[in-house]
């Protein structure tokens, strides 16, 4: 084969020749057997949880806490704790108040960083000084591809234009021991399933879709690059104890109803504020029924509840399979020895009398495919209501495209499940009646299902297959469909989320996620009010077609095929002569400068840049897309600060007035305080910072000289985002408050600079004063500060308080 015969090949993917590289990537085929060395650097040892000193760990855990039954998201948790005598007993009434109380000071056994947020993370990581990174590693370049003509077309078309970060990204993580997955090689969450997650690990991940690992029982948290850099240099890193809630399943899904299902429907109970504080726990019998894909999928669309994470337990009807499969048999071994060990000590399950702060029961076998959106991924409809809500609602009836796959459903199974389905219409003379795309998670999936002929089936069709990335689930699709921005329409994705402007920027675009087979069914009616459970397609020869069922199957009987050899990773074996590729000149990278700390007093003379009305997500506060190219240039970035945001003073989206009446953009308004140094605070509704873990929604409010935000409530790792740049959250002690106040109202803080010298304790007032009628009022705060945060903000951001005690050391 090619790729065998070109020595550079092993050096570096991305340093071939371009014509080269090009012709390599369109050799699609390329499909090694099973037996064939997997597609990972590291060894299977070196990806394997330290069982062992975490078993130690828990023992101990159980002499703090000897009458205290323990989840299983907290013997994981619990065992991964630097100090557990000071984590668990300090202000916890000695051990008998932890859930939302202790705060956990944690040591993650890996991280992974997806190349948009891996880009900020490094660049903080870089100031530390340090030669290697503390512990295992990986970077995954899957969020930058975008999506438009097809994999052979779109992957050389994405190398070349973000050639510059994907050498800087190679480069550092060459000279720091980092594992680096290349463009095309899959996406994140995909790749850690099927190369790192294992029951009992503990990992964080710079994207909000991380918890997809705990479909294979680790603890899977995704954070902020900052919170990355915590674990990397070997510093514990803080999370309040979460409450547990469990969700029992029982039954077993069939016909129509998948994994999908479970967690759409959870959706549509919890709401997108639900999960926030919480870890999800499946318990129940039915959590035997499903496969280790389909427990990941389930997992992974918990980011839109707002749970920390969420888990299932060790479950070796359908963890071992998949672990076998993805050459990791001795990992099933020990987590199948621990397992068979009775009583408190055993790692991988829940203690019998273990309590939930509450508890939601789903019946697997009456549970019926649903369809969430649009703009939420909590409105969620059940299918046989579906037309009915599409008419009362008076959405499009009919859609323009059938999206499948992505990080939440992109397994064997459910390809299998789609072909099933697409046979089914082909062998009836039925082509898609919408446009209908095809993303592979991984190219150990693309391979798998091309040589297995699935890819095939699809393309017959007249799908096309994307590129193993994220594609137009982040934002990076370019539609050739003539559609126009703004112009009302509909799709139908297997997706988790769907944020206005979301998938192609176009903010009209109605997104309704669904499970891969149902999207496939009604790609080929293309019409928002089809069910193919009971609606017929009328045929050319006067008859009608209905889908039976699909069925697909859950692992590869010839095994999983590697793929293109050149899409492994690099070794993760540090070297300190390999320079950091950066272009003083760049607009992509710009290396970073510190922020400046926190004033000897209190916050004076700010004024509100904006009062936002409704949702505003973290796609609000930095949009994606075509922005993400500047994930590595903090200034250039910033010009996209919370554009998405409507203004509750104007009704528009992206207009705000500055005090002299004058009309401007947010990012131009906060540019010219910025300018004149005028401080500034956000002043927002429900949820803020909802979606993605991406920690430029606070980096950039930061850079432009945003100092509070203050908000009815937050979302977890957006809350956690500000404080680690030095931005205070603070929420109003009487939600009425955000009526009274209005764009440019100057305000001040009260008490905060001594709440935040004393560790947090103490309480805060915002002194605001109308800025049309000079009127001046006081407004009762709630502040959520550790004594390490409060020490992040005074600082001026966690990375400088990282940097003061490396210069100490």
């Amino acid at each position: 084969m090619l790729a065998a015969r070109c020595p550079a090949a092993a050096d570096s993917f991305l340093a071939l020749p371009g014509s080269l590289r090009r012709l390599v990537l369109q050799r699609r085929t390329l499909a090694t057997a099973t037996d064939a060395s997997p597609a990972v650097a590291s060894n299977v040892e070196a990806r394997t949880p330290p069982y062992a000193k975490l078993l130690e760990r828990l023992q101990h855990v159980r002499r703090i806490l000897p009458t205290r039954s323990l989840t299983l998201a907290e013997k994981i948790l619990f065992s991964h704790l630097d100090n557990p005598e000071e984590s668990l007993l300090e202000g916890t009434s000695n051990g008998a108040d932890i859930r939302g109380r202790a705060t956990l000071k944690l040591k993650p056994d890996r991280v992974a960083m997806q190349d948009a947020s891996a880009q900020m993370a490094l660049l903080q990581f870089m100031s530390c000084g340090l030669a290697s990174t503390a512990v295992p590693a990986s970077i995954h370049c899957d969020h930058m591809i975008v999506g438009e003509k097809g994999a052979d077309t779109d992957l050389p078309n994405s190398i070349t234009g973000n050639k510059e970060v994907y050498d800087f990204l190679e480069s550092a993580a060459k000279k720091y021991g980092i594992e680096f997955w290349p463009p095309g090689a899959g996406i994140i969450h995909q790749a850690v399933l099927e190369n790192y997650a294992a029951p009992g690990l503990m990992m964080l991940g710079t994207d909000s879709h991380t918890p997809n690992a705990g479909g294979l029982g680790a603890v899977a948290i995704g954070v902020g690059g900052a919170d990355a850099v915590d674990a990397l240099v070997d510093a514990p890193w803080e999370l309040k104890a979460p409450k547990v809630r469990g969700v029992r399943l029982e039954g077993k899904l069939s016909g129509w109803a998948s994994p999908k299902d479970v967690i759409l429907s959870l959706a549509g109970k919890l709401t997108v504020r639900g999960g926030t504080g919480y870890i999800i726990e499946y318990t129940g019998p039915g959590v035997e029924s499903l496969s280790c894909t389909g427990m990941a999928t389930i997992c992974n669309m918990g980011a839109e509840i707002g749970a920390t994470t969420s888990i299932f337990p060790y479950t070796p009807s359908s963890h071992n399979p998949y672990l076998y499969s993805t050459h990791r048999g001795s990992i099933a071994e020990q987590a199948a020895a621990i397992a068979a060990s009775q009583g408190p000590h055993n790692l991988l399950t829940a203690d019998s009398r273990a309590e939930y702060d509450d508890e939601v029961v789903i019946d697997l076998s009456k549970l019926e495919p649903h369809i969430n959106g649009p703009f939420t991924p909590d409105l969620s409809t059940p299918l046989s209501r579906f037309k009915d809500v599409v008419k009362a609602n008076s959405w499009p009836e009919t859609f323009g495209a059938g999206l499948i796959g992505s990080c939440t459903n992109s397994s064997y199974a459910d390809m299998t499940r789609c072909e099933s389905l697409v046979k089914q219409a082909s062998d009836a003379g039925l082509k898609p009646q919408a446009d209908f795309f095809i993303t592979p998670g991984s190219e150990q999936i693309r391979a798998t299902v091309d040589r297995d002929g699935t890819m095939q089936t699809f393309e017959d069709a007249g799908g096309m297959v994307l590129a193993n990335a994220c594609g137009p689930c982040i934002g990076q699709w370019s539609r050739t469909d003539g559609l126009n921005n703004g112009q009302a329409n509909a799709i139908f994705t297997s997706y988790n989320r769907n944020f206005p402007g979301r998938n192609d920027g176009n903010r009209k675009t109605m997104n309704f996620l669904a499970s891969p087979e149902l999207v496939t069914a009604m790609s080929y009616s293309g019409r928002t009010d089809f069910n193919p459970l009971t609606d017929s397609i009328p045929l050319p020869n006067g008859q009608d077609f209905r889908f039976q069922p699909p069925h697909g199957i859950d692992l590869p009987s010839a095994g999983f095929a590697v793929g293109n050899p050149l899409f492994q990773p690099t070794p993760p074996t540090p070297d300190a002569s390999v320079e950091i590729a950066i272009d003083p000149k760049s607009d992509r990278l710009a290396v970073l400068e510190p922020f400046q700390p926190f004033p000897q007093g209190e916050l004076t003379g700010m004024k509100v840049l904006v009062k936002v009305k409704g949702q505003c997500t973290t796609d609000t506060i930095s949009a994606a897309g075509p922005w993400l190219k500047y994930k590595g240039h903090l200034p250039n970035i910033s010009e996209n600060t919370l554009i998405g945001a409507i203004s509750a003073d104007t009704g528009a989206v992206n207009n705000v007035t500055d005090i002299d009446g004058s009309t401007h953009t947010i990012p131009e308004l906060a540019t010219r305080w910025k300018e004149s140094s005028q401080p500034w605070i956000v002043v927002a509704e429900h949820n803020y910072g909802e979606g993605s873990a991406r920690e430029h929604a606070a980096l950039q409010p930061r850079y432009l000289g945003g100092r509070v935000v203050l908000a009815k409530s937050f979302a977890r790792i957006h809350e956690t985002n500000l404080k680690k740049q030095g931005v205070v959250p603070l929420t109003f002690a009487n939600e009425a408050d955000y009526d009274k106040m209005s764009g440019c109202d100057q305000v001040s803080t009260e008490g905060l600079h001594d709440v935040l010298q004393n560790g947090g304790n103490g309480t805060v007032n915002l002194i605001v004063k109308k800025h049309k009628t000079n009127d001046e009022f006081s407004v009762p705060v709630k502040s959520n500060l550790s004594n390490d945060q409060c020490a992040f903000i005074l600082a001026g951001s966690a990375l400088n308080l990282l940097a003061q005690k490396g210069r100490s050391a």
